[in-house]
């Protein structure tokens, strides 16, 4: 009785092998919660690519990484000066976006990242200079862009490479890399154009291990089934029921990630809409679940708990069977599904 992401794992690596016949030279990235399979699952997958690095979020990532990935680890988050020391094999890449974090670094194999418009990490302009000594110290493995998903105003995110690359080259700097993130096949393959010889490498994770929707289904078993009347109270909070139903038991809680969302931007008139008919019925409390049921989704009965979810179903609706699994559409990065189902 779980909260289970069932793979179509064939589908599923045919179409890491098309995003990896598409991105040459890609380095896999596994972080967070894996993106719903696990880091550790996911580090297997890029084995099994050939891949001779696999991109992490953090240095506490990399020390889990190491011991199921033999290939070289690239730790995303730039080192800070002062952070707490993590033992690290040789075979572990540090990020680093500050030229003092260089010069700390002694002995080191580094990616050094550079400033984009992304305005998150990295060295800006002026430090270009300060960069020729302050590398003789270290193993250069490359230099990082990390670039925005949106490209608003005419924007170019392969000028802006170029831009790097011409700027690094001007003062005299190696570039055995490019690492660089949220490009398209095509998009890298002007850069290559543009710079023949110069290694362009793209780290992709959203791309990789979700980009076929269709190889990935997300089910809740019911755990229980209960009729209320009509004024019957339920739940932590004692709620009424609105009307005559069932209240429904799904596994998946708070603690899956169920419930939880992230904030979001909202461009144009649709989205806005959208968003105030869910407040709409969130005042009325009938905010819908990630749960499916009769073609439609389920409404929280209340907030989901740590391990399940209570769903209403109306009167009118006959309600699923104990054992039953319900198909939820869940945000990958943020769940943590008690199973894996290969299919």
């Amino acid at each position: 009785m779980a909260l289970s992401l069932y793979v179509e794992t064939a589908r599923w690596r045919a179409h890491q092998q098309s995003v990896l016949e598409a991105f040459p030279g890609l380095v896999p990235v596994a972080k967070g919660n894996g993106y719903g399979f696990g880091n550790r699952r996911l580090a297997e997958e890029a084995t099994m690519l050939g891949a001779p690095m696999l991109a992490v979020g953090t240095a506490y990532e990399a020390a889990e990484a190491v011991e199921y990935f033999g290939g070289d680890v690239l730790v995303l988050t730039p080192y800070r000066i002062g952070e707490d020391p993590v033992p690290l094999p040789r075979r572990v890449i540090r990020t680093v976006g500050s030229v003092s974090g260089v010069r700390v670094l002694v002995g080191c194999r580094v990616v050094v990242e550079c400033m984009t418009s992304m305005r998150r990490h990295g060295i800006n302009e002026p430090d270009v200079p300060k960069l020729v000594t302050a590398l003789d110290d270290v193993r250069l493995e490359g230099f990082a862009l990390h670039l925005p998903l949106d490209r608003p105003d005419g924007y170019d995110p392969v000028q802006e490479c170029a831009d790097w690359v011409d700027r690094l080259t001007a003062a005299g700097l190696p570039i055995p890399a490019v690492y660089v993130s949220h490009l398209s096949a095509d998009e890298i393959g002007r850069l290559r154009g543009m710079y023949p010889g110069l290694a362009f490498r793209p780290r992709i994770g959203t791309r990789l291990w979700l980009g076929d929707h269709d190889a990935l289904d997300c089910r809740g078993t019911v755990l229980d089934v209960t009729p209320v009347a009509k004024g019957d109270r339920y739940g932590y909070r004692q709620l009424k029921a609105p009307v005559d139903g069932h209240l429904v038991v799904v596994a998946g809680g708070t603690a899956h990630g169920v419930g939880l969302e992230a904030p979001k931007y909202m461009h144009g008139v649709t989205p806005r809409a959208k968003n105030l008919a869910r407040a709409g019925l969130a005042t009325v409390n009938r905010t819908p679940s990630p749960f499916t049921w009769n073609g439609r989704k389920a409404a929280f009965a209340e907030p989901p708990h740590m391990q399940v979810s209570i769903l209403f179903v109306p009167g009118e609706t006959a309600p699923p069977t104990v054992g039953e699994e319900l198909r939820a559409t869940l945000r990958h990065t943020t769940t943590h599904f008690d199973r894996t189902v290969d299919r």
